[in-house]
């Protein structure tokens, strides 16, 4: 497996940022689009884009072998709820780990929880996704979406050893879609893609994101 840049490196910090104001969008609304209600929340947040993503996921969806669809499962998440998210995981890690120094943790927990100040889900620029059949059943991935490095031995990263020739194929279907539409993956999850935060301009050798952390 190749080197992987966390989100808690400081090169991903520094990357500026210019938000070009693009409005986040209501996946909900675009047909193509099977939405998963498991990470649903009262205002609906979970289903919002930023326009240019979503245009990139329906390229995506377009680009799928037939009798396969994309499963979008959360999207935007609000400043405070990734900083709870994150503090939550980095407390369970703390508590396992209670030798490990404070960048050790943040560093650790930034695999599975983007540090809240850098989140590409909180600009709105990231997707939590996968793969369905023509009649709605979830394909092998080989470990569950959410699953963390503990839970799924590691399974979660998406070059993982450990998975089967079935949902290794699956996640190279995804991948390629995504890849071909101008996504990038976060490599510690194989359900995260990003296009315009910092993330996807290091990945993609952009000079700046063009969307920053915002209210919704």
């Amino acid at each position: 497996m190749s080197e992987i840049v966390l989100m808690s490196d400081p090169k991903i910090a520094a990357i500026p940022v210019a938000d070009c104001g693009e409005p986040l969008v209501d996946v909900r609304l675009h047909e193509p689009l099977a939405v998963d209600s498991r990470r649903a929340d009262r205002a609906g947040a979970f289903a919002h884009l930023r326009e240019g993503v979503l245009l990139r996921l329906l390229k995506a969806q377009a680009l799928l072998p037939e009798g396969i669809r994309l499963l979008f499962v959360e999207g935007y998440r609000p400043p405070a709820l990734q900083r709870d998210y994150f503090e939550e995981y980095a407390d369970e890690l703390r508590a396992d780990n209670p030798h490990w120094s404070a960048p050790r943790v943040r560093e650790a927990a930034s695999r599975y929880v983007s540090p809240p100040e850098i989140a590409p889900h909180s600009a709105g620029a990231a997707v939590d996704l996968t793969l369905i059949s023509a009649d709605g059943h979830e394909l092998d991935m080989g470990s569950p979406l959410n699953a963390s490095p503990e839970d799924s031995d590691g399974a979660c990263y998406t070059d993982a050893g450990n998975i089967g020739s079935a949902a290794r194929a699956n996640r190279r279907v995804l991948r390629d879609a995504l890849t071909a539409a101008g996504l990038v993956n976060y490599p510690t999850e194989w359900w995260h893609w990003s296009y315009g935060d910092r993330y996807w301009a290091l990945s993609a050798g952009a000079d700046r994101a063009v969307y920053g952390a915002r209210e919704l």
